[in-house]
């Protein structure tokens, strides 16, 4: 955990993971930006301040676990991961290619960094539960994040596995929802209504932790209020925007799955920024 002055560097950091998403995508001529680029904070602060975290996660004791439950989002892990040194920057441009270890849906075969296989929504946070579990019985000090998106709540597999994390105390699991309110179809709202989800989350013996998903200091202070929890599990509900970053994307589910060509390319690029200045801090 890097705990000199984080916000500066979490800026750079997110500024390259995005910049790597939209150049890979475009060469891969598919893929999902909107979630990706909404997750982008969210897994800058997780990996570059909150996780203890090695190349060799399942042979190192006391190490924390990251669950990508919303796999069609790999772009963003993927450029985290290679951001982290955890990948070669080259290989994400081998997104979706044939023999590529990075596929359109993670892969812990192909790439064993990768804690578990997924792309099937709901599934993540039972796996989760599991290793939670798991590193309870072995005493170990880890914990486990399980990322999933908004719209994968309507997942009955979610509520199944909320409902027995609540019961076994897995107070060393820790959920986070990137909120954006929309899905490939529309708003989540409009697709089944999530609102009230918090009062939902706290009806099923969860902690409910508020967080904006694009603000550093408010996702760190989440985070780490999630860690002294004890006796339940908790889950960090941040708000998010579909699409950050990308001005003339944002918050249209259109591009929940589409992506840009080379030109429109070179236009999101610029529409990024300036390097190491994060539109999250505005």
């Amino acid at each position: 955990m890097d705990t000199s002055s984080p916000t500066k560097k979490l800026a750079h950091h997110a500024y390259e993971i995005r910049k790597a998403i939209l150049e890979m995508t475009t060469i891969a001529g598919s893929g999902h930006l909107g979630g990706s680029l909404s997750s982008v904070d969210i897994l800058t602060t997780l990996f570059f301040y909150i996780l203890n975290y090695s190349e060799n996660p399942l042979q190192t004791i006391d190490n924390d676990r990251f669950i990508l439950s919303c796999g069609h989002i790999c772009p963003a892990l993927y450029a985290t991961l290679a951001e982290t040194g955890y990948l070669k920057k080259e290989e994400l441009l081998t997104l979706r290619q044939l023999n590529s270890r990075l596929q359109g849906h993670p892969s812990h075969t192909d790439l064993p960094i990768v804690e578990t296989s997924s792309g099937s929504l709901g599934q993540g946070l039972s796996v989760a539960l599991g290793k939670a579990l798991a590193l309870r019985l072995k005493r170990e000090k880890g914990r486990v994040y399980c990322f999933m998106s908004d719209g994968e709540q309507e997942e009955g597999s979610v509520w199944e596995a909320a409902m027995a994390a609540s019961h076994y105390c897995a107070n060393n699991l820790i959920a986070i929802v990137d909120r954006n309110n929309l899905q490939i179809s529309g708003a989540t709202e409009n697709v089944i209504g999530l609102a009230p989800l918090g009062e939902k989350y706290r009806a099923f013996g969860w902690r409910v932790i508020e967080a904006d998903g694009h603000n550093f200091a408010s996702l760190i202070n989440a985070f780490k209020e999630a860690r002294e929890v004890k006796q339940r599990p908790s889950v960090i509900i941040a708000k998010t925007v579909l699409g950050k970053g990308v001005k003339s994307i944002e918050n249209n589910y259109r591009w929940h799955g589409k992506v840009f060509n080379r030109q429109e390319l070179k236009e999101a690029l610029n529409d990024l920024g300036t390097k190491g200045t994060a539109r999250s801090e505005k």
